[in-house]
């Protein structure tokens, strides 16, 4: 970075309880949806059962400990960023940024790093777990969904730019 000009002071945003509560609600109606469906005697619709209550189950687990926990959701500064569930990331193992709309109407950031795999050795658990799911649907295993965060996506990507100057980014 330039050294006369400052380097801007870390960008936090903050955990938003709401949002997780609301979250942590869908994901537990999910898991009375499939439990109810484990007691039908139709073989695939208890297959659907065990699917829901497992994925759902685990991801009201992680809503939960979100509440406990309360730490901010994503902290950026100028040496790279520190999200909650994914850990520390460098600017310089990060190849490519970009917002990728899902199916369902959501959004995410997809972080597409240099070496997936040097930072899959040190990631969290969670992320090592999902990893391989997040490939499997064609997408980096580094992703951020929008619905955790309490700014815009598009945004977001302008604010990492200030932080990094030279990531690169596309639409």
């Amino acid at each position: 970075m330039n050294e006369d000009i400052p380097a801007p002071p870390p960008t936090v945003y903050p955990f938003v309880p709401r949002k997780v509560l609301r979250l942590l609600l869908a994901s537990l109606g999910f898991v009375a949806v499939g439990t109810a469906f484990l007691f039908s005697g139709s073989a695939l619709v208890v297959l659907v059962g065990v699917l829901s209550v497992s994925f759902f189950g685990l991801t009201a687990v992680l809503y939960a400990g979100k509440l406990l926990r309360r730490r901010p959701e994503l902290v950026l500064d100028t040496a790279g960023l520190e999200h909650d569930r994914l850990g520390r990331i460098a600017w310089e193992e990060i190849a490519v940024v970009r917002v990728r709309q899902l199916g369902s109407g959501q959004s995410m950031l997809e972080l597409v790093l240099h070496d997936p795999a040097a930072y899959l050795a040190r990631a969290p658990r969670t992320t090592r777990i999902t990893a391989p799911l997040n490939r499997g649907l064609g997408f980096a295993p580094t992703n951020i969904a929008a619905n955790t965060l309490p700014v815009d996506l598009d945004r977001l990507v302008e604010v990492m730019v200030r932080h990094h100057p030279r990531l690169q980014h596309r639409p």
